[in-house]
């Protein structure tokens, strides 16, 4: 901090200036693409609002295998762009790192002239401020953004040694955020992988149908929580309420019906009552019901529902579902060995996460702190 006073001191004495975005930053819009072209797989990914999260521009699953005749100068990616979202989520904004990427329409890329440094511009931008101006300054039913209004943002501009140094020290937070990220990711992977493996069954083993190894599969029925209430209600992933009436007193395995998260899979302890947006698989006593836990999990029950807008899966369709049965014996080794990784993972969500929490609040401390500057009004 001491060097970024010493250099305010020695370029900037009576402050900074203050400049529109539009003065210091390239802008494109995204191309109105048909999409009738697009691919699930493909040469160049079409990148949409939903790929921009968590401050970046992430990998998606829209592509093109040929670029159109009329795409203009700049549409197309190739690392370093700022990109924000103009229409609905408005205001959302992510680095991009991608490149062989083109941008659809309603999505703003801003390139950085020469006077401001690319990642001192993605500091300020990448930020819950400038999302906040887009969205309150947005009209309409989808909240659009101008190309005016977006551009006329007010933004500090030291001297580039200071914005070098800026990011020198802002970098040095978000890279180790980054290398707790990749660290995560690496051990959840790897928990994955030993179950799966562990999951994974020749022909040898029988295969049952859910309902032959169920009592009963059916929906909740609750309609009615309260805040207060001395049993929980569970929910497509949890507890979502409380009620006085309790329905259920034992160990059942719980699947999300309806809606974007149709095939989550979780369980229910202790005296509990369930939402009818959920599916409960009461289990018979021989087999293990921590066994066919994990095992609907690996199974990825998503894959059942029906419907696009609302996603639906009925105890009907799951079931029928052919699930693999080997002796008692060994559903109950799988599942000591996976309580174990269960316990690991634990601990990591507790660890890791906090850690990644901690860094990341520091991280937005000292943001704050070294891009607020006086500005010279002069």
């Amino acid at each position: 901090m001491k060097i970024i006073e010493n250099l305010i001191s020695r370029y900037c004495p009576d402050g900074v200036e203050y400049v529109d975005l539009g003065e210091v930053v390239v802008f494109t819009d995204g191309h109105s693409f048909s999409s009738g072209s697009f691919t699930e797989s493909g040469e160049y990914q079409v990148v949409k609002i939903t790929d921009i999260f968590g401050g970046l521009v992430n990998r998606g699953k829209t592509f093109i295998n040929e670029l159109p005749e009329k795409l203009k100068n700049g549409q197309q990616l190739s690392g370093g762009e700022i990109l924000v979202a103009m229409s609905g989520s408005t205001g959302k904004t992510g680095y991009n790192t991608l490149s062989n990427a083109v941008v659809n329409q309603r999505i703003a890329i801003l390139r950085n002239q020469d006077c401001i440094e690319n990642g001192y511009l993605k500091h300020l931008l990448v930020n819950g401020t400038f999302e906040t101006y887009c969205f309150k300054n947005g009209t309409g039913p989808q909240n659009n953004i101008s190309k005016a209004q977006l551009l006329r943002y007010r933004i500090p501009l030291p001297p580039l040694p200071i914005q070098q140094e800026i990011v020198r020290i802002l970098d040095t937070f978000t890279n180790l955020t980054a290398e707790l990220m990749a660290e995560l990711t690496a051990r959840r992977k790897q928990y994955e992988y030993y179950r799966d493996e562990l999951l994974t069954f020749g022909e040898d083993v029988p295969r049952m149908m859910l309902k032959d190894i169920a009592i009963s599969v059916s929906s909740g029925k609750n309609k009615e929580k309260e805040q207060n209430g001395n049993y929980p209600v569970y929910g497509s992933t949890g507890v979502i309420g409380r009620t006085n009436i309790a329905k259920y007193s034992k160990e059942q395995i719980l699947v999300a019906r309806v809606g974007a998260n149709a095939g989550f899979v979780h369980k229910a302890s202790g005296t509990y009552d369930v939402s009818d947006n959920t599916i409960i698989i009461e289990m018979k006593d021989e087999y293990n019901i921590q066994y066919v836990y994990y095992i609907l999990q690996k199974m990825n029950l998503r894959q059942y529902a029906k419907g696009g807008g609302q996603p639906l899966i009925t105890a009907g369709e799951l079931k029928k579902i052919e699930v693999p049965i080997p002796s008692i014996n060994e559903q109950d080794r799988i599942v000591s060995i996976l309580n174990k990784f269960t316990e690991i993972g634990n601990s990591l969500d507790s660890g890791l996460p906090a850690e990644i929490t901690a860094r990341r609040h520091q991280y937005e401390y000292y943001r704050d702190k070294l891009l607020s500057f006086k500005e010279n009004h002069v």
